[in-house]
């Protein structure tokens, strides 16, 4: 695959719909409020396969866990229903509510997010999953495999509706390349989004140009007057990059 660079403005070949060179690519680029670019790397069909037979067993075995509960006529078949309800439609949505995967999903490294790169939310995850029962047709997922075969991004009829995408999950790296800085905490809150775009920048700013570096540190710390882009931005934001880097 051909490297793109994280900074340069999306072209047509990435952005393009269905006839578009670049039909095939799995990597997709979403420009965030603070100018910095957010890489999806889209999940194909075989990894999916594998997070649902992961997430299949454990279903079985917590079926088989909950068994005895038949032996009770009336009210423990009456629970063991439900749990079987429960666990068929809610699994799921409980899981990428919380953590945006489910088990099967983490262990393949995958997890679902909105076709911005958002994190799933409990609408759209409860449509996606809802419709897994069409997407299930005829068998084994049948109409589902066909739809991912047939979209650019590998969405099965549940992610079209409800706008989601799988992705592979960011795998946080055992050592990040930030420029030394003495550390220095931001001048307000940062929620995880900002402090992930903000590390982004501060690993790839050793390679860009001062100009362009100093650019997006101004859009990022929004520090500097209009039009004026200055190292002091960029000081700033590797200043609070390594403050996160360190644990605070």
């Amino acid at each position: 695959m051909e490297k793109i660079d994280p900074y340069q403005t999306p072209t047509a070949e990435v952005t393009q719909g269905p006839g578009a060179e670049a039909v095939t690519d799995t990597l997709r680029i979403f420009e965030t409020p603070e100018g910095v670019d957010l890489e999806l790397r889209l999940a194909g069909p075989a990894p999916r396969a594998a997070a649902l037979a992961i997430d299949w067993a454990i279903r079985s075995l917590l079926y088989l866990a909950l068994a005895p509960l038949m032996a009770f006529s009336g009210l423990g078949i009456g629970l063991y229903l439900l749990a079987l309800f429960l666990m068929e439609w809610f699994y799921p949505v409980f899981f990428e509510l919380r953590s945006g995967a489910t088990p099967g999903k983490k262990a393949m490294g995958l997890v679902v997010v909105h076709d911005d790169g958002t994190p799933v939310g409990p609408s759209a995850s409860v449509i996606r999953n809802l419709l897994r029962a069409v997407d299930f047709l005829p068998l084994l997922y049948g109409v589902g495999l066909v739809s991912m075969l047939l979209d650019r991004d590998f969405r099965r009829l549940g992610d079209l509706a409800a706008g989601t995408l799988v992705v592979y999950a960011d795998r946080a790296s055992g050592e990040r390349h930030i420029p030394e800085q003495p550390p220095r905490p931001p001048s307000g809150h940062l929620d995880t989004a900002s402090q992930q775009a903000i590390l982004d920048l501060a690993e790839r700013s050793a390679r860009l140009s001062r100009a362009r570096c100093a650019e997006l540190a101004t859009l990022v710390i929004g520090d500097g007057e209009r039009g004026e882009h200055t190292q002091k931005a960029v000081d700033e934001l590797l200043g609070i990059a390594n403050w996160i880097a360190r644990g605070r």
